[in-house]
């Protein structure tokens, strides 16, 4: 790994003279690559140096506790030697983190979608309470959230709803809510007191960039409508509503949240990009299934994540067996407790056996 590591500080010190180049300098776009591979590789090698100078230190404090012949600085030197030591660990740890082969995806925007699942009436108002949910938290982050479409229920809750989520490493913080998310509680509907169990689920899409994804014009289906509210009803007389299937792959995607059929087009598009850029990973995870089970189960979007337990005030992360008694604020946004866990667990599983080179006692 120190090899790695120095071929990296070799790198960035090539891109710190290149970026001073004329040569460079006169083209934007092949400066901007070089300006983000280097700011990309300046953290690692920051830490790097740092643990370099933390070994030469180490080095000098065990020599002169071997070597001295004053009693009070050999005894300095080996409170140094511990502390040294300590640090010295650390940052390997975070060195190794560093290494930890980035997701391109981290850094995007989401599309969220959210869907209710089993249970009936009692999952579409546990959906509602969830797309709050992710919106409270968007808010805690500073991100803009945006509500594209959303299918009402007649109870006040929510069949369906897919948002846009902008903001700095949406995707990184919330790739992981992926799955179904099952809801136990006694539903207001319920007469005797009895505890029901309803499922919804949630998907986690990166937000696709036009150079991220070709579609050819010829492979879409446009049709205008009449946008609808819940029960049916006209909301407009006007042909504003888009809806857009892309025949190859026969996805579908539906917008009426505007008054305006250019906007209400542009923002299918934008849903449109993040499905086929999804299908098209799919296709890339299962050449890769061996990894992806070994890291969150079947990866299946069917497989149940994580339970909310209304009655115990719990709610319980099953990748990872995390329990929080602590629903309430869950529900209110809190969401960094668990996202953090899933966060440790998954770059703990990445993390290669092999340590840097220990140095010499």
């Amino acid at each position: 790994m120190l090899d790695k590591l120095a071929q990296i500080e070799t790198r960035y010190e090539e891109l710190t003279n290149e970026l001073s180049s004329p040569e460079l300098l006169a083209d934007p776009a092949a400066y901007g690559k070089a300006a983000k591979q280097h700011r990309s590789l300046g953290e690692i090698v920051e830490k790097y140096r740092s643990y370099k100078s933390l070994s030469e230190q180490l080095t000098g404090a065990r020599d002169l506790a071997a070597n001295s012949e004053d009693a009070d600085m050999r005894e300095l030197a080996q409170i140094e030697i511990e502390s040294l030591q300590a640090q010295l660990e650390q940052t390997e740890q975070d060195l190794k983190l560093l290494l930890i082969p980035q997701d391109p995806n981290d850094e995007k925007n989401v599309i969220l979608e959210i869907r209710a699942d089993t249970g009936g009436d009692e999952a579409t108002l546990f959906a509602a309470e969830m797309l709050r949910m992710y919106a409270r938290y968007a808010e805690r982050q500073r991100w803009k959230m945006e509500i594209l479409d959303v299918s009402e229920s007649g109870i006040g809750g929510m069949k369906e709803a897919v948002a846009l989520i902008e903001g700095d490493k949406v995707y990184s913080r919330l790739k992981h809510e992926s799955g179904v998310h099952r809801v136990q509680r006694v539903p207001q509907t319920e007469a005797s007191g009895r505890i029901h169990t309803s499922a919804i689920t949630v998907a986690v899409l990166p937000e696709a960039e036009e150079v991220d994804v070709k579609i050819d014009p010829k492979d879409l289906r446009i049709d205008t409508f009449c946008s609808s509210g819940p029960g049916g009803q006209s909301v407009n007389t006007t042909y504003s509503a888009v809806r857009i299937t892309h025949l190859p792959t026969n996805t579908v995607v539906s917008m009426q949240d505007e008054k305006s059929q250019i906007k209400n087009r542009e923002k299918a598009m934008r849903v449109l990009r993040a499905r086929l850029q999804e299908i098209e990973e799919q296709k890339q995870h299962e050449a890769i299934a061996g990894e992806r089970r070994s890291m969150v189960g079947s990866g299946d979007r069917s497989e149940k994540i994580r339970t909310y337990n209304f009655k115990e005030n719990r709610v319980t992360d099953h990748r990872i067996g995390l329990t929080i008694h602590q629903l309430d604020q869950v529900m209110d946004g809190s969401l960094d407790a668990i996202i953090d866990a899933l966060t440790t667990h998954y770059q703990a599983e990445k993390l290669k056996e092999d340590s840097l080179t220990p140095v010499p006692a």
